[in-house]
């Protein structure tokens, strides 16, 4: 129990350092900030005396994201050398059977390769100024133990197909949506004029179908276009998994819509 309050402490810092680096980006010197992100963050404070303390105050931004810059580059990262479609692992890995170690060591790697292929769609789309909570998807993966083991089973029961995976999948962007991870700016040009459920669905549906291919593996080792194949995927049929998550019971409607996804994609 301590072990696990420890590790959700460290994650939720990790989040908040994370929007901090954001900001302090935004407000560098040499101006490769979004003005209006920093305006949006300070809006709440008294306006400066004058300008040069607001050039002070960019450059100070600069020098400590450089030295953040440097020190990172000492620390040890678990972030995968190049985010592809082979970062992407099994519902299997992600979810496995055994003892507590071995789950907290799974919530570990789905956390990590959410946050990091989360990032990887997000650039795909071209949506800027969206924030990933690595927190969030913690909270995804303990919800999808408590609520859904019976699909988890399943998914590794003698015999299980396509149907077993997809449903899974269905859980897993259910879930996802309702913990939403992507926070995206109120004010950003680049988010497109759509729906908060059908913009999360751009976002987090290829992420669910990425896994649901590697899941399904038919020859092995996944590709380095395994992302980008479901991010055209997701899309092509965007429409009707938002209506199926509108649904009374949206794993059921979901399903078929991943079956028949999983069915046909290489």
């Amino acid at each position: 129990m301590l072990r696990q309050i420890s590790e959700d402490v460290r994650v939720n810092l990790k989040d908040r350092l994370r929007e901090v680096r954001d900001i302090i980006r935004q407000s560098r010197h040499d101006g490769s900030g979004d003005a209006s992100v920093v305006r949006e963050a300070t809006s709440h404070l008294p306006p400066f005396p004058g300008k040069g303390i607001e050039d002070l105050l960019s450059h100070a931004a600069s020098a400590f994201d450089e030295a953040l810059s440097i020190a990172e580059s000492f620390v040890p990262h678990e972030r995968p050398i190049k985010v592809d479609g082979t970062t992407v692992k099994g519902l299997g890995t992600y979810f496995p059977a055994g003892n507590e170690d071995r789950q907290l060591s799974a919530e570990r790697l789905f956390r990590r390769d959410m946050y990091y292929l989360t990032k990887a769609v997000l650039a795909g789309l071209k949506i800027d100024n969206a924030r990933i909570h690595e927190a969030d998807f913690a909270a995804v993966h303990a919800t999808m133990r408590k609520r859904h083991g019976d699909l988890l089973a399943a998914l590794v029961a003698p015999g299980a197909g396509l149907e077993a995976i997809a449903a899974t999948c269905s859980a897993l962007l259910v879930e996802c949506l309702n913990q939403r991870p992507v926070h995206f700016a109120e004010t950003a040009p680049e988010t497109p004029a759509i729906g908060d459920r059908a913009l999360d669905v751009n976002c987090l549906a290829p992420l669910v179908l990425a896994c649901g291919l590697a899941t399904a593996g038919r020859d092995g080792l996944p590709e380095p276009d395994m992302l980008e194949i479901a991010i055209l995927a997701a899309d092509i049929r965007h429409d009707r998994i938002v209506q199926a998550c509108a649904k009374a019971s949206p794993i059921d409607e979901l399903t078929p819509v991943f079956a028949t996804l999983l069915a046909h994609l290489p």
